[in-house]
């Protein structure tokens, strides 16, 4: 019965500050790296081994992943990183504070941007320098699928390819996975496997540093589900 972990990133300097993080490549916390080492003593205690991890390009993950996995004594274990694990692109909305959009915006707007799961934020134009066209690490990518926004459909829509092609038939194959990623592209991995409504899903939230611990069937049917 193979095992699937989520863990969303430890706090990061910008959750500290209470800004829209996105694609902007942001460090943890002191307290995110706390989170990270703690999750990975939680593992630990719970006897859970790994065969392979997957994560995203953005540091906040990275760290979580290897933070997490040297204190459960698995730094080793095959690594991959993609950027269709990333956070959701929030547009126009990265670097800025979110009680100060709201007072732009209103409180009502930039709910609906941040909880709606098919609306968009503003977009970022290709041209802006804060782009992720100008980023090297997304350099090999068709410059077309490169986002200025997006919101959970959207990211849902990037993420599942990649769990079709790589997470699904490791699990298929009995082999105990674990994702270190963010909120957003993880609550995009859990509406799908455990077919959460598209209204539901917006009451969803992933507590940082927190393992969420799946036990599957040979059909990659939840059996167990528990949060460490």
């Amino acid at each position: 019965m193979p095992k699937l972990v989520f863990i969303r990133h430890g706090q990061s300097e910008w959750n500290l500050e209470n800004l829209f993080t996105g694609w902007v490549d942001v460090n943890l916390s002191e307290q995110g790296e706390q989170e990270a080492k703690e999750a990975g003593r939680k593992l630990k205690e719970a006897g859970i081994e790994f065969d392979q991890a997957y994560t995203s390009v953005l540091t906040r993950a990275i760290k979580t992943l290897h933070f997490a996995l040297e204190e459960s004594g698995q730094l080793w274990i095959p690594e991959e990183k993609t950027w269709r694990l990333n956070e959701r692109h929030y547009g126009a909305l990265q670097g800025k504070n979110k009680k100060a959009a709201a007072e732009k915006y209103g409180d009502e707007q930039v709910h609906i941007w941040r909880r709606s799961y098919d609306v968009l934020p503003p977009l970022l134009s290709a041209d802006d320098e804060g782009s992720a066209a100008n980023d090297r690490r997304y350099a090999n990518l068709d410059p077309r699928i490169v986002p200025g926004g997006e919101n959970l459909k959207v990211t849902l829509e990037r993420v599942i390819p990649f769990w079709e092609d790589k997470i699904a038939p490791d699990l298929l194959a009995g082999k105990n996975v674990i994702i270190a990623a963010h909120g957003n592209s993880l609550r995009a991995l859990t509406k799908y496997i455990e077919q959460i409504s598209d209204a539901d899903i917006m009451g969803v939230e992933m507590a940082t540093g927190q393992p969420v611990v799946y036990d599957l069937d040979d059909k990659l049917n939840i059996v167990n589900k528990e949060k460490l």
